[in-house]
């Protein structure tokens, strides 16, 4: 009856959908963010771009510090919306960019994507706006860039909180097949939003689905429905092979910040999957064992884990994320 339930909720949303479907600019330009959007320009690698942040004050007495939210590859700035109205009115003032090659961001159409030069691009508007020190925070792809921003910018880093992360294993020492661009590029452009909601349930929250949760679909979905679809499937086929290719689990520990976990346990997520054995793919993705081994690895490393969700705790939860979230910051 539960599988009925959702099968229907998904009908209904999908056909209203399919009544409405938005259609954004390459640069999520008709989607709305729930904070003025600023621009911050840069040259890098011989050519301007703009990278879109949102920089939002304490709401309640100042703290002092800066926390600053990076996305995940499906995800944009707009999606930390709770946390940041939790960590403002906790005193924070938070910083949360798209990256380059990302939603409101620049999408160029000849870039070579590593987590150093998000990093360093990141580092750069931190610069810009005169914040020499930061708590990162950092959600799937965004885990695994602010692993590399705090191994690049220690002193510039006062805490690190990864929230299921991915890279916390070698996908290509574990046996995935190795995929072009131009596969991934392929692959990217069947993107519409009934795959988007059948993944997001799947994976992002555990096998559940809430009508709240079709706005980031609808986020996500409509960039493929515009007229910049092409150059979105690109960049997010460049990011893909960045994420394949450029793992951090084998520096997990040299990380020398304090650092928390926080690991929704129904996650599977595993870039390649598909392509992987039967045998293989059985083992991918298990972030129980993730977290763990990247707790134990990671220098006096605390650990967080929800058990009953998926890979986008912030989403599904967030009134229980945002509390654990505060209450692990708070003590240091």
């Amino acid at each position: 009856m539960r599988l009925l339930a959702i099968v229907l909720t998904l009908a209904i949303s999908s056909n209203a959908f399919a009544d409405q479907q938005p259609a954004y600019g390459p640069r999520l330009e008709g989607f709305d963010y729930p904070y003025p959007v600023q621009l911050y320009g840069l040259v890098s690698q011989r050519q301007p771009l703009q990278m879109a942040y949102l920089d939002v004050a304490a709401r309640a007495p100042s703290n002092g510090r800066t926390v600053v939210l990076l996305h995940g590859k499906n995800f944009c700035a707009a999606t930390w919306e709770t946390s940041i109205a939790a960590l403002a009115g906790a005193g924070y003032r938070v910083i949360a960019p798209d990256q380059i090659g990302f939603c409101k961001s620049s999408k160029p159409q000849h870039y070579q994507f590593s987590l150093e030069q998000l990093a360093a691009n990141t580092r750069a508007l931190l610069d810009s706006l005169g914040i020499e020190k930061s708590v990162v925070i950092g959600h799937s792809m965004g885990g695994m860039l602010a692993i590399r921003y705090a191994l690049m910018y220690p002193q510039a880093t006062l805490q690190l909180a990864l929230v299921n992360p991915i890279g916390l294993e070698d996908w290509r020492a574990a046996g995935v097949p190795w995929r072009s661009v131009d596969a991934w590029y392929q692959q990217d452009l069947k993107t519409s939003f009934e795959s988007i909601q059948k993944y997001q349930m799947d994976v992002y929250y555990a096998g559940t689905w809430k009508p709240e949760f079709a706005r980031w679909a609808r986020m996500q979905a409509g960039m493929y429905a515009g007229p910049g679809r092409n150059q979105v499937a690109w960049d997010q086929a460049l990011a893909y092979d960045m994420i394949y290719s450029q793992p951090v689990v084998h520096e997990l520990p040299k990380i020398a910040v304090p650092t928390t976990l926080f690991i929704g346990q129904k996650d599977r997520t595993a870039i390649g999957r598909d392509l992987a054995s039967t045998e293989i793919k059985a083992r991918l993705g298990d972030y129980p064992a993730l977290g763990r081994r990247a707790a134990a690895a990671i220098p006096d490393a605390q650990l967080i884990e929800f058990a009953d969700l998926g890979h986008s705790p912030q989403v599904q939860d967030p009134e229980r994320f945002n509390a654990a979230l505060i209450k692990a910051l708070a003590l240091h």
